[in-house]
């Protein structure tokens, strides 16, 4: 056979081939038109994210404070979805008609996860060849509104998992690794007061006068809301994100005990709300018999919230304690890339442990981010943590931003939108009563016993400050299965737009008005935003001593040896007006920590051998390292980002003797 004829033979072969494989081709080429999708869809985020980015350039440049970045954010957004929606082509989405076998057993109440969809015995062909059935799985994406969609506007909406899994985690660690918790800890009690009852007050408020308001509207909306629904509608509208309002008080230069309640509480009222929605939805499904309320279902839902959030905290805490063990009694800092790589892997598996369990990933990595700041971050080489600080801090800007660019785009292209005038109205009243509720009524509660008391302009801001944001609209988009559910999503998609653009721009006014003072100085990199007219914790427990000095009565362990726990902090009488109780919590717990828990978590002085009684002393040697021995009694506070977890750094004072006991507060610890 000749060369020419033998080619001529392996074309025609290679023909049939693709004939036969014509099915292949076509599923080729939808692959890559579906590529194509995926990819003009991320390119238009990244554009969008690129021109936020050059104009918070320009308004920097130009000095424009009316608009912060995360308006921007969402008003490109809705640009950007209206023309999707309207400017583009539709073509008609290909589909078959399937309906169930008479005789399946699948309760068809709930849609399957996945639909196994099998074809005929034999499949016909463009060319007139046939195939072998082949059986196809499409996994459950929700209901169909509208058969005629563009598939762009099909791949602008993405799965709302991305968002809990993906984009919250790095913006609830960045949260607890920046914390400032010098002031957060000294207005502990009313941020935890503001975060969780004022969170659980407001959720019930709004819960309740919108089920009000449900019942007066129309039938065809009032039968598909339960009680259960405008509670849960009060859970996820009640967390706030004043990213706005802080970014404006950290250039003004406002009071550091307003900045830090209004953050502390916007960093927890997410996990708390998070929690409480959970437990909302848990509670007819575990707990209540005929979905009324029932007394025992309403406390094993307390319980199930309890119980949730202090598991994931644990579960947080522990993975922060572990990392800096690790870090500690490991080299793994003299290659800082790894050192930089395992620290991000354990925080995100902070979140990741906690959700396989069932609990709460959002509280678990928040109370990480906490625990790596305090502890594993002084155990880091210094290029680690400069690369992990810049990292989440830039993680945190874009996730913040491309969630607020996504909520303006799915506006126009989220299909489950269902806009009810009335809904959005009653929605808009009750979130900002709500938040009324939240504040004024505990404020009062607070300044009974809080000294100084919270001003009524500081009242008025830590109100306007309620804006909504990134986990309001996480929560509202995770179910729109139902009517209820799809008038929720675009109530809080609404209220979150409105509160950004709108209160997030009025916010240097506010600060006019209310005649808060700004300025007032900011000169500490590390510890953030202490001010010259903030008085430290020991400058308020010093009991009107010369230069700042203070006597603590310490009681005496086993073997003459002073134990953490067995502290009895005691200051002399606080100077007139003054929270002594609060301070002497403070204290006790300053004193365990530096005595106890970083020594033992971070290369800190004094070492263990020092604190903890003889019978430990060959535990306490293998806990200490040589660093701890050798390294100066001050110099780990240079560079600590939160050396002082509640307490100022105390100029350098004489001793004052106590009759049992006494120590000096130089160097930050008590000199036996």
């Amino acid at each position: 056979m000749s060369p020419v004829v033998g080619s001529a033979f392996f074309l025609f072969y290679l023909l049939a081939l693709c004939n036969a494989s014509g099915a292949d081709i076509a599923l080729d080429a939808k692959a890559t038109l579906l590529h194509r999708i995926d990819s003009l869809n991320l390119l238009i985020y990244t554009c969008l994210l690129t021109l936020t980015v050059l104009t918070i350039w320009v308004f920097k440049h130009r000095r424009v404070s009316w608009l912060h970045e995360t308006g921007l954010a969402v008003i490109y957004g809705l640009i950007v979805g209206a023309i999707i929606r309207y400017a583009s082509s539709t073509n008609q989405v290909t589909y078959i008609d399937a309906h169930p076998a008479p005789d399946t057993k699948y309760n068809l109440s709930v849609p399957p996860d996945i639909l196994r969809f099998r074809f005929p015995d034999k499949i016909q062909i463009s060319s007139g060849d046939t195939v072998p059935n082949k059986t196809y799985a499409y996994s459950f994406r929700g209901e169909i509104v509208n058969l005629e969609q563009n598939e762009i506007d099909l791949k602008a909406t993405f799965d709302p998992e991305i968002f809990f899994n993906i984009i919250l985690p790095p913006i609830i660690f960045h949260a607890g690794y920046c914390l400032k918790r010098k002031y957060f800890f000294r207005n502990l009690g009313a941020i935890l007061t503001f975060a969780m009852v004022g969170t659980a007050l407001s959720a019930l408020v709004i819960g309740a006068l919108m089920y009000g308001f449900v019942q007066l509207m129309p039938a065809s909306l009032a039968s598909s809301f339960t009680f259960l629904d405008t509670l849960y509608f009060g859970a996820l509208i009640s967390p706030t994100d004043p990213l706005t309002v802080l970014a404006i008080f950290s250039q003004l230069k406002v009071d550091v005990n307003l900045y830090a309640m209004i953050f502390g509480e916007s960093v927890l009222n997410d996990a708390v709300a998070l929690v409480l929605s959970g437990a909302i939805q848990n509670y007819e499904k575990r707990y209540s018999v005929d979905g009324g309320f029932e007394i025992t279902a309403f406390l094993a839902a307390i319980g199930d919230f309890i119980g949730i959030f202090s598991l994931s905290l644990l579960v947080g805490a522990l993975l922060g304690c572990f990392t800096a063990l690790m870090t500690k009694f490991t080299h793994v800092r003299d290659w800082p890339l790894l050192e930089s790589a395992l620290f991000v892997l354990m925080s995100y598996a902070a979140f990741l442990i906690a959700e396989v369990f069932e609990l709460t990933g959002v509280v678990a990595v928040l109370f990480c981010g906490i625990c790596q700041a305090h502890y594993t971050y002084n155990n880091l080489s210094s290029d680690s943590r400069n690369r992990t600080k810049q990292l989440f801090e830039l993680l945190n800007f874009l996730a913040e931003n491309f969630i607020f660019t996504y909520i303006g785009v799915s506006m126009f292209t989220f299909p489950k939108h269902h806009f009810d005038p009335w809904f959005i109205i009653a929605g808009f009243l009750t979130s900002t009563l709500g938040r009324a509720v939240n504040i004024y009524p505990l404020s009062f509660l607070l300044n009974l016993g809080r000294k100084p008391p919270i001003p009524m302009n500081f009242q008025h801001m830590l109100f306007f400050s309620g804006l909504r944001g990134a986990m309001s609209f996480a929560l509202a988009i995770r179910n729109t299965v139902s009517e209820a559910r799809q008038a929720m999503l675009t109530t809080t998609s609404l209220i979150v737009i409105a509160t950004v653009v709108l209160q997030g721009g009025a916010a240097t006014h506010a600060l006019a008005y209310l005649r808060i003072p700004t300025g007032q100085g900011q000169n500490d990199e590390n510890e953030a935003l202490p001010y010259r007219d903030v008085r430290s914790l020991y400058q308020a427990t010093d009991s009107g001593r010369p230069n700042g000095s203070m006597v603590v009565k310490w009681g005496k362990g086993e073997n003459g040896v002073i134990m953490p726990w067995q502290l009895n902090v005691l200051a002399e009488t606080p100077r007139s007006g003054e929270a002594g109780e609060k301070a002497r919590l403070a204290r006790l717990w300053g004193a365990l920590d530096s005595r106890l828990l970083k020594p033992l978590l971070t290369h800190a002085r004094p070492p263990l051998t020092e604190t903890l009684p003889g019978f430990l002393s060959p535990l306490a040697r293998i806990l200490t390292t040589t660093r701890q021995y050798t390294q100066a009694d001050n110099s780990l506070r240079r560079t600590d980002s939160d050396s002082d977890l509640c307490l100022d750094e105390p100029q350098p004072v004489p001793t004052s003797i106590d009759p049992q006991l006494s120590f000096s507060l130089r160097n930050g610890y008590g000199n036996v």
